[in-house]
């Protein structure tokens, strides 16, 4: 079974009609991992830059962090961690980009979730990297056909 909590710890962007929990679980699915929860946080740039700060040493806001909670001696179990989105962020992105706010959301809840579950873009080789770029479109292309 699928467990996916979605917060949302900011005010200045309603989510309400962002799916976020309902593309978790189709993203978990499609990768395989039917039984699992993970956490979706929605923060402001400010939240997730002291994030950022604390825990990777970046003093700046970004996109997407993910937290995993099955690396190293942590717990054990089908908890996979937290995804924080940075949602100001997201919509900055999406408008350069001319991209909707809500399929931007989704990407990076896909990344995110992709990082959970084992795949890396970050010093490791190409070939690597260019498997989680494939895992994501593949990912994102489905879920977005599916609620087409």
């Amino acid at each position: 079974m699928v467990v996916i909590d979605v917060q949302n710890l900011q005010s200045g962007f309603s989510t309400e009609d962002i799916p976020l929990g309902k593309w978790a679980s189709k993203a978990l699915e499609l990768l395989g991992r039917q039984d699992a929860e993970l956490s979706v946080v929605i923060v402001n740039d400010e939240q997730i830059q002291d994030l950022n700060r604390k825990y990777l040493d970046r003093d700046r806001p970004t996109n997407v962090i993910s937290f995993p909670q099955q690396e190293g001696d942590g717990p054990a179990g089908e908890h996979l961690g937290d995804v924080v989105i940075s949602i100001e962020t997201a919509s900055r992105e999406a408008q350069d980009s001319g991209m909707n706010p809500d399929e931007r959301m989704l990407q990076l809840l896909v990344h995110g979730i992709c990082h959970l579950v084992g795949y890396n873009h970050e010093g490791v080789p190409d070939d690597m990297a260019r498997q989680m770029e494939e895992a994501e479109e593949n990912v994102c292309r489905m879920i977005l056909e599916r609620d087409a």
